[in-house]
């Protein structure tokens, strides 16, 4: 199949990233547009991962006001200014600042949760399970956990406003769409209720 310009494009609009990427995802699928965006999907989470080390050296601070009574701040950094002022990256920092005004996040990521917590939790769900086969019981633990903490760790919740991603896919994504380290490095959500 033959790339043309129109697909390359249509694929650019839906995902962000630079021609000769969607080019790439574009012949490494034939040509299909559905295989290419997740082509893409999977570069991005192995570009935030290569990314990983680099210095955060520059940023924006997001921020959501719903209704006059619940608010939220995230900054958003990165590791120039270059990309800090993109009107692109100041809109992706207030989705996530909706984001928290949204759901209340206690945690940026699971390794922030406390030993205390864990312990809790699994106490709870460690009687939720004690029916279940002997062998199911471990698997059926580790997904309960898994689900409690999810709604909890902002990276890990699906995104408000496309929940097939969660907010750290829309990360790795803007890591590979700027060429740059991403990183929600503080947040705080108010509310006057």
């Amino acid at each position: 199949m033959e790339l043309t310009t129109d697909i390359i494009k249509q694929l650019r609009n839906m995902t962000g990233v630079s021609v000769m990427q969607c080019k790439k995802a574009l012949e490494e699928a034939g040509g299909d547009l559905a295989k290419a965006e997740v082509i893409l999907k999977k570069h991005s989470a192995a570009a935030a991962e290569k990314k990983a080390e680099r210095t955060l050296k520059a940023g924006i601070v997001g921020s959501y006001v719903h209704d006059g009574s619940i608010g939220a701040m995230v900054i958003l950094s990165c590791e120039s200014d270059f990309v800090a002022k993109n009107p692109e990256f100041g809109t992706l920092a207030r989705d996530i600042a909706m984001q928290v005004a949204a759901t209340d996040p206690l945690y940026t990521v699971m390794m922030e949760i406390s030993e205390e917590s864990k312990h809790a939790a699994i106490a709870v769900f460690e009687k939720e399970v004690a029916g279940k086969p002997q062998e199911m019981q471990a698997k059926i633990l580790e997904g309960k956990l898994a689900s409690h903490f999810r709604d909890h760790v902002l990276l890990e919740q699906p995104f408000i406003k496309d929940e097939s991603k969660t907010v750290r896919n829309l990360l790795d994504e803007a890591t590979q769409k700027f060429g740059e380290r991403i990183e929600v490095s503080r947040f705080m959500r108010l509310s006057a209720r």
